[in-house]
């Protein structure tokens, strides 16, 4: 004992140097981590939708230019939605085999290359192999964003920082339209392609320096305990009456966001009356509310699971309430003048981020995070394959029985993709049950 109390009367007798640096506190240091990587995944988002939206916010100027009509405009949506949804799948399992790092800088490389080359491109042929090859690397980015914010985020902080790292995307479509009317204005169409592909590079770059997964980065403090749950074997994943509740939800409710993506701005010109110009003002206004509302009903959800203690029912509650509002889209077509249309077709938009913003964190409380990259792109892909025959329905029934039926479609697909959730979504723990946890 009187040894213990000299040796730490000489400890506090020595002089401290005021010039060495103190080390940062572990949870200091994973904090700013942690908002680090949400700007990286936010800035990707971003990017993402931008370079998708271009398209349907040039749509009359490139339909102009290649000469097309609807029906060849739809082959283009196609094209690029096409390949999307096969590559969907493909790009879950690359991101589970390979990691975020790997997976999400190859991806943003790949879909910048292919933005620039839709700028350079003069011919349908070499437009339509561009869109597919947007189609090929652009659906990385959602499993790339699911897997990272759930190794880093405890599940009660999920819906907030996970909807964020995602809203870029929201926000890129909010400033697509002015920022893609000015660029094509000001220089042409296909600066509006090359500048974001350009910055896609860069922002390629700079996640392969600054990313590490939490297990290998450093002074992060304690691990967090989902990077060492067990996964699901991928021939058991399939297995499982929850995928399919999530993959046929997202087949389901998907297409009205891309109506809203590849039509909603067309729709405002050619229905509504509006030039390019008018659009940039205006165009923007829905994809701005449905991201705030998205976010809130994101946030409400994180709040709503710590009070009941259970993050999946009150996802899943939040999910059922929103779904109500999507009727409201048969409205749209009947309504008078251009606040109304513009006032509904956001409600719809909110109803659309509401249920994408969400359903990532519920595909984080039911399944382990070694499957939520595999999980989200396989529902990913069945969602644009849902699109894929959604813009075919556009097209014919815009071209023979007017646009107005498809509104009737639309307000229905929100309610029965929730009566799906209600019915089959259930957390699937292989260690709570030995039978999934074999291979």
């Amino acid at each position: 004992m009187h040894r213990l109390v000299r040796s730490t009367r000489e400890a506090s007798a020595k002089p401290v140097e005021m010039n060495q640096p103190i080390p940062p506190k572990p949870s200091a240091d994973r904090s700013r981590q942690i908002w680090m990587i949400v700007a990286l995944l936010f800035a990707a988002s971003f990017l993402n939708y931008l370079d998708r939206q271009t398209l349907s916010v040039l749509k009359p100027a490139i339909k102009a230019e290649l000469r097309l009509d609807d029906g060849g405009y739809a082959v283009l949506v196609n094209i690029f939605t096409f390949f999307y949804a096969i590559a969907y799948i493909a790009s879950g399992w690359i991101v589970d085999r390979f990691g975020v790092r790997i997976a999400l800088t190859f991806f943003i490389a790949l879909w910048s290359i292919a933005s620039i080359g839709s700028g350079l491109m003069q011919t349908f042929a070499g437009f339509a192999v561009c869109r597919g090859l947007l189609g090929i690397a652009e659906p990385g980015q959602y499993p790339s964003t699911i897997r990272a914010m759930t190794l880093w985020l405890p599940p009660s902080r999920r819906g907030l920082l996970m909807s964020l790292a995602g809203a870029g995307g929201t926000i890129g479509a909010v400033v697509a339209v002015p920022l893609i009317a000015w660029l094509a204005t000001l220089y042409s169409w296909h600066a509006a392609f090359v500048i974001p592909g350009v910055a896609g590079l860069a922002l390629a770059a700079v996640w392969w320096a600054c990313y590490r997964d939490p297990a290998r980065a450093v002074a992060t403090g304690v691990q967090e305990k989902s990077v060492l749950e067990p996964a699901l074997p991928w021939s058991k994943l399939w297995s499982q009456k929850s995928l399919w509740g999530i993959v046929l939800a997202r087949f389901i409710s998907d297409p009205v966001w891309y109506f809203c993506l590849f039509w909603m701005p067309g729709f405002f010109q050619e229905k509504l009356g509006l030039s390019l110009g008018q659009l940039g003002f205006v165009g923007w206004i829905p994809f701005l509310v449905a991201n705030a509302g998205g976010l809130v009903a994101a946030s409400w959800s994180d709040r709503l699971g710590k009070r009941w203690g259970d993050t999946l029912r009150a996802r899943r509650s939040i999910l059922i309430a929103v779904a109500a509002l999507g009727p409201l889209a048969i409205t749209v077509p009947h309504l008078p003048g251009l606040g109304l249309p513009i006032a509904a077709l956001s409600i719809v938009g909110v109803v659309c981020l509401t249920w994408l913003f969400i359903l990532g964190p519920l595909v984080s409380d039911v399944f382990p995070s070694g499957n939520v990259a595999s999980v989200w792109s396989i529902a990913g892909a069945f969602g644009a394959t849902g699109a894929i025959l959604f813009n075919h329905f556009i097209g014919q029934v815009s071209s023979t029985l007017g646009a107005d039926r498809l509104f009737y479609v639309m307000g229905l697909l929100h309610p029965i993709a929730a009566i799906i959730v209600v019915l089959l979504v259930r957390r699937v723990r292989p260690k709570d049950d030995p039978k999934l946890a074999g291979s």
